[in-house]
């Protein structure tokens, strides 16, 4: 049956001000339709299209006997090689279909048994019409291997274990949380020690401790394979095979099981921007010609990036990519994917020299590179047709409108956008700004500013953000006082203590202000000091800046521990209220010469003073709904680093009188709260004390 077309009226009801660009929405939707019947038609829909992986690779018959289809239409001849065959280059050729698709099948040693050994290296050579012999690693090969000691060159591994050695899964995958709240973390540089990590390590030591400070979801980074490991996985060589410098693909299979045992969902970090340029051990030149997988010339490459990047517009990189996602997802049971890249992907200028300020035609028109934003669509389509609780998440600074708009309302169909403005406002103002120069108005408007109906993703920071040449928000903060003073033996110092009260301040007023989801990178909640640097060259492959230093916060004695406390109490408050998952915030409060915010989410009230050095006493506050409220967080709690001036718990009333725009009002004044200060209120006024660098929340009781 084919697609439905696109009416405009469906644009118009999501937002109105697309009245001018509705035909070129309305375009990309028919182009979409068109690639969707294609595949309806030629492929027999989504669900067979997407398992290309069964077709093309080295796939295992019930006999034993092994097929081998690889596309590379630009040989005149094509042999597979490896340990199997003592590299011969004439005993195991194959034969060529009319789309360029070559195929071979060895058969069974005997019944049963693969005539090619498990983990044995494996190789396609190929003859181009110049005579030239070439040889790849094939492209859809799910495990490759490096030995830096002999060469910086994968070799490709025929990945068939025993069924012994076969992971079993044993959980289910959880539900689809109502409110992400995202752990982004790095398998290798998850131990402490000067090495990298394992899939192992990452399953008995660092999912405990995302389990208990309440983050549900796990974005995994750097997963698919990728030749240089300083690239942080964005220079994708092999698309089909987990990472080797962590494990076995059985392991990561363990780790992901584990945590959905745990009620943790994960997302795998996917890059269909662009690819390694490698030659030997990745799709570039892999038919001999430029533009097997990619554009040719100047529009395959990204000048940025020194890599390649995808003709989108063709039927068998289509195909290539959406069995990518297919193949993660069912392999090895990911729910889900943070697609990198996608401000490259959308537009023909790859958002290089180019500033968005939010008007709409620089979404549409010539510089829209609709073969992307298609696929883009095709993927999330597809994704979520075929695994209903799929997440995607899209990285685009452009603020592209219908981004995460499904695709038969004639969005691109993500779930969540990144907010990728939050964090580089923090940056800013802790490089440039004292903090008597914080501007309330533009924090709160840079935490609001995302389209009404598209869910974002808040974050303080991320990884971006602590690579070589710029640093932690907690180094930002503390700087070189974190080697001195995060000890509770040593004196409390005002940088200290501001930088402690700050931290948690700004990771509040983002959870609860900035989206619907939120993101923390590993290791930041609890402060981490420095910045990430990868062994290189320029630092002498040093492993010092590659890690994450768990003994900080495991330490009793340091300072570290406040904030992981905080972290997981704001995690927790979160689970128990939903302010994620609940409408906007209303803010009824940016008090530029107080340093206040106030605004209202999901039934809560929430307080900052970001004053320097002023505290406050009968300070009213408006609020919406009437009644008795209580402390329910408070960073100025001792377990989290505070001076316990506020601390959870109290009674306090609202008053009926309108105020900063809400129907009733809470007035602040110096108590402790709790229940012992209830019988000294008067009438309905509600005390509490806001002292200077501390934020609140307070629920109805």
């Amino acid at each position: 049956m084919p697609t439905a077309p696109l009416d405009p009226k469906t644009v118009l009801a999501v937002d109105p001000w697309l009245e001018h660009n509705v035909d070129q929405i309305v375009r990309r939707h028919d182009l979409f339709r068109k690639w969707k019947d294609t595949i309806d038609e030629i492929e027999g829909g989504y669900e067979k299209f997407t398992k290309g992986y069964e077709k093309f690779g080295l796939n295992v018959g019930p006999d034993g006997s092994v097929t081998y289809r690889e596309w590379a239409p630009n040989a005149k001849e094509a042999v597979l090689i490896g340990d199997f065959n003592n590299w011969n280059r004439i005993s195991h050729p194959m034969t060529k279909d009319q789309f360029g698709v070559w195929e071979i099948t060895v058969p069974p040693q005997r019944p049963g048994v693969c005539a090619i050994p498990h983990d044995s290296k494996i190789k396609i050579s190929m003859i181009l019409p110049s005579g030239e012999r070439i040889e790849r690693i094939p492209a859809w090969i799910r495990r490759v291997t490096q030995d830096l000691s002999v060469s910086p060159v994968y070799e490709a591994r025929f990945w068939n274990p025993p069924v012994d050695m076969i992971y079993k899964f044993k959980n289910k995958r959880p539900p689809q949380p109502k409110s992400l709240r995202i752990y982004e973390a790095h398998v290798g540089i998850s131990t402490s020690e000067h090495r990298v990590g394992t899939y192992k390590e990452f399953t008995e030591n660092v999912l405990p401790r995302i389990r208990d400070l309440g983050y549900n979801t796990i974005q995994l980074m750097a997963v698919m394979e990728h030749a240089y490991y300083a690239s942080f996985g964005y220079q994708v060589t092999s698309f089909f095979a987990a990472s080797s410098r962590y494990g076995t693909p059985e392991d990561l299979k363990e780790l992901i099981d584990t945590a959905h045992g745990m009620g943790i969902t994960v997302l795998l970090d996917i890059v269909h921007s662009h690819a390694c340029k490698n030659v030997l051990d990745g799709l570039n030149l892999f038919d001999g010609t430029d533009h097997c997988y990619f554009h040719e010339g100047a529009r395959g490459r990204h000048e940025l990036w020194d890599s390649r990047l995808f003709n989108y517009g063709h039927h068998e990189v289509l195909r290539f990519l959406m069995s990518n996602l297919r193949f993660w997802m069912e392999e090895y049971q990911f729910d889900g994917f943070r697609f990198d890249g996608v401000t490259s992907m959308m537009y023909h200028h790859h958002g290089i020299g180019t500033g968005f300020s939010g008007g709409y035609h620089e979404y549409f028109g010539d510089s829209a590179d609709l073969e992307a934003i298609v696929y883009l669509m095709l993927a999330n389509d597809a994704m979520h047709t075929l695994f209903p609780g799929c997440i995607t998440i899209a990285e685009d600074v452009s603020g592209m409108p219908l981004l995460c708009v499904p695709v038969p309302k004639g969005g691109v169909g993500f779930d969540y956008r990144l907010s990728m403005a939050i964090p580089d406002m923090w940056i800013k103002l802790l490089k440039h700004k004292r903090d008597d120069e914080w501007d309330m108005g533009n924090i709160v408007h840079t935490l609001t500013n995302r389209r009404y109906g598209e869910k974002s993703i808040a974050y303080a920071e991320s990884h971006d953000q602590a690579l070589v040449g710029d640093k932690t928000l907690a180094f930002w903060l503390m700087d070189k006082e974190m080697y001195t003073n995060m000890s509770d033996l040593t004196e409390y110092t005002p940088v200290i203590a501001r930088g402690i009260a700050l931290h948690k301040m700004i990771r509040l007023l983002v959870h609860s202000l900035g989206g619907e989801g939120y993101l923390n990178f590993e290791g930041n909640e609890f402060g981490h000091p420095e910045w990430l640097d990868f062994p290189r060259a320029g630092n002498n492959n040093s492993f010092q800046h590659a890690r994450r230093q768990w003994n900080l916060v495991d330490d009793p004695l340091l300072r570290y521990k406040y904030l992981n406390e905080f972290d997981k109490a704001m995690n927790h408050t979160e689970d128990k209220y939903g302010w994620l998952a609940a409408d906007p915030a209303y803010v009824s409060l940016k008090h530029e010469v107080d340093k206040v915010i106030v605004y209202e989410r999901a039934g809560l009230l929430f307080i900052f003073n970001f004053h320097p050095t002023q505290s406050f006493t009968d300070y009213r506050v408006g609020v919406e709904v009437p009644g008795e409220y209580t402390v329910v967080l408070s960073s100025d709690e001792k377990r989290f680093g505070g001076f316990e001036n506020v601390v959870s718990g109290g009674s306090y009333f609202t008053t009926p009188m309108e105020w900063n725009g809400r129907k009733n009002y809470t007035q602040v004044s110096s108590a402790s709260g709790g229940e012992d200060r209830k019988e000294s209120l008067s009438g309905n006024a509600v005390q509490v004390y806001i002292p200077s660098r501390v934020c609140l929340v307070l629920a109805r009781k």
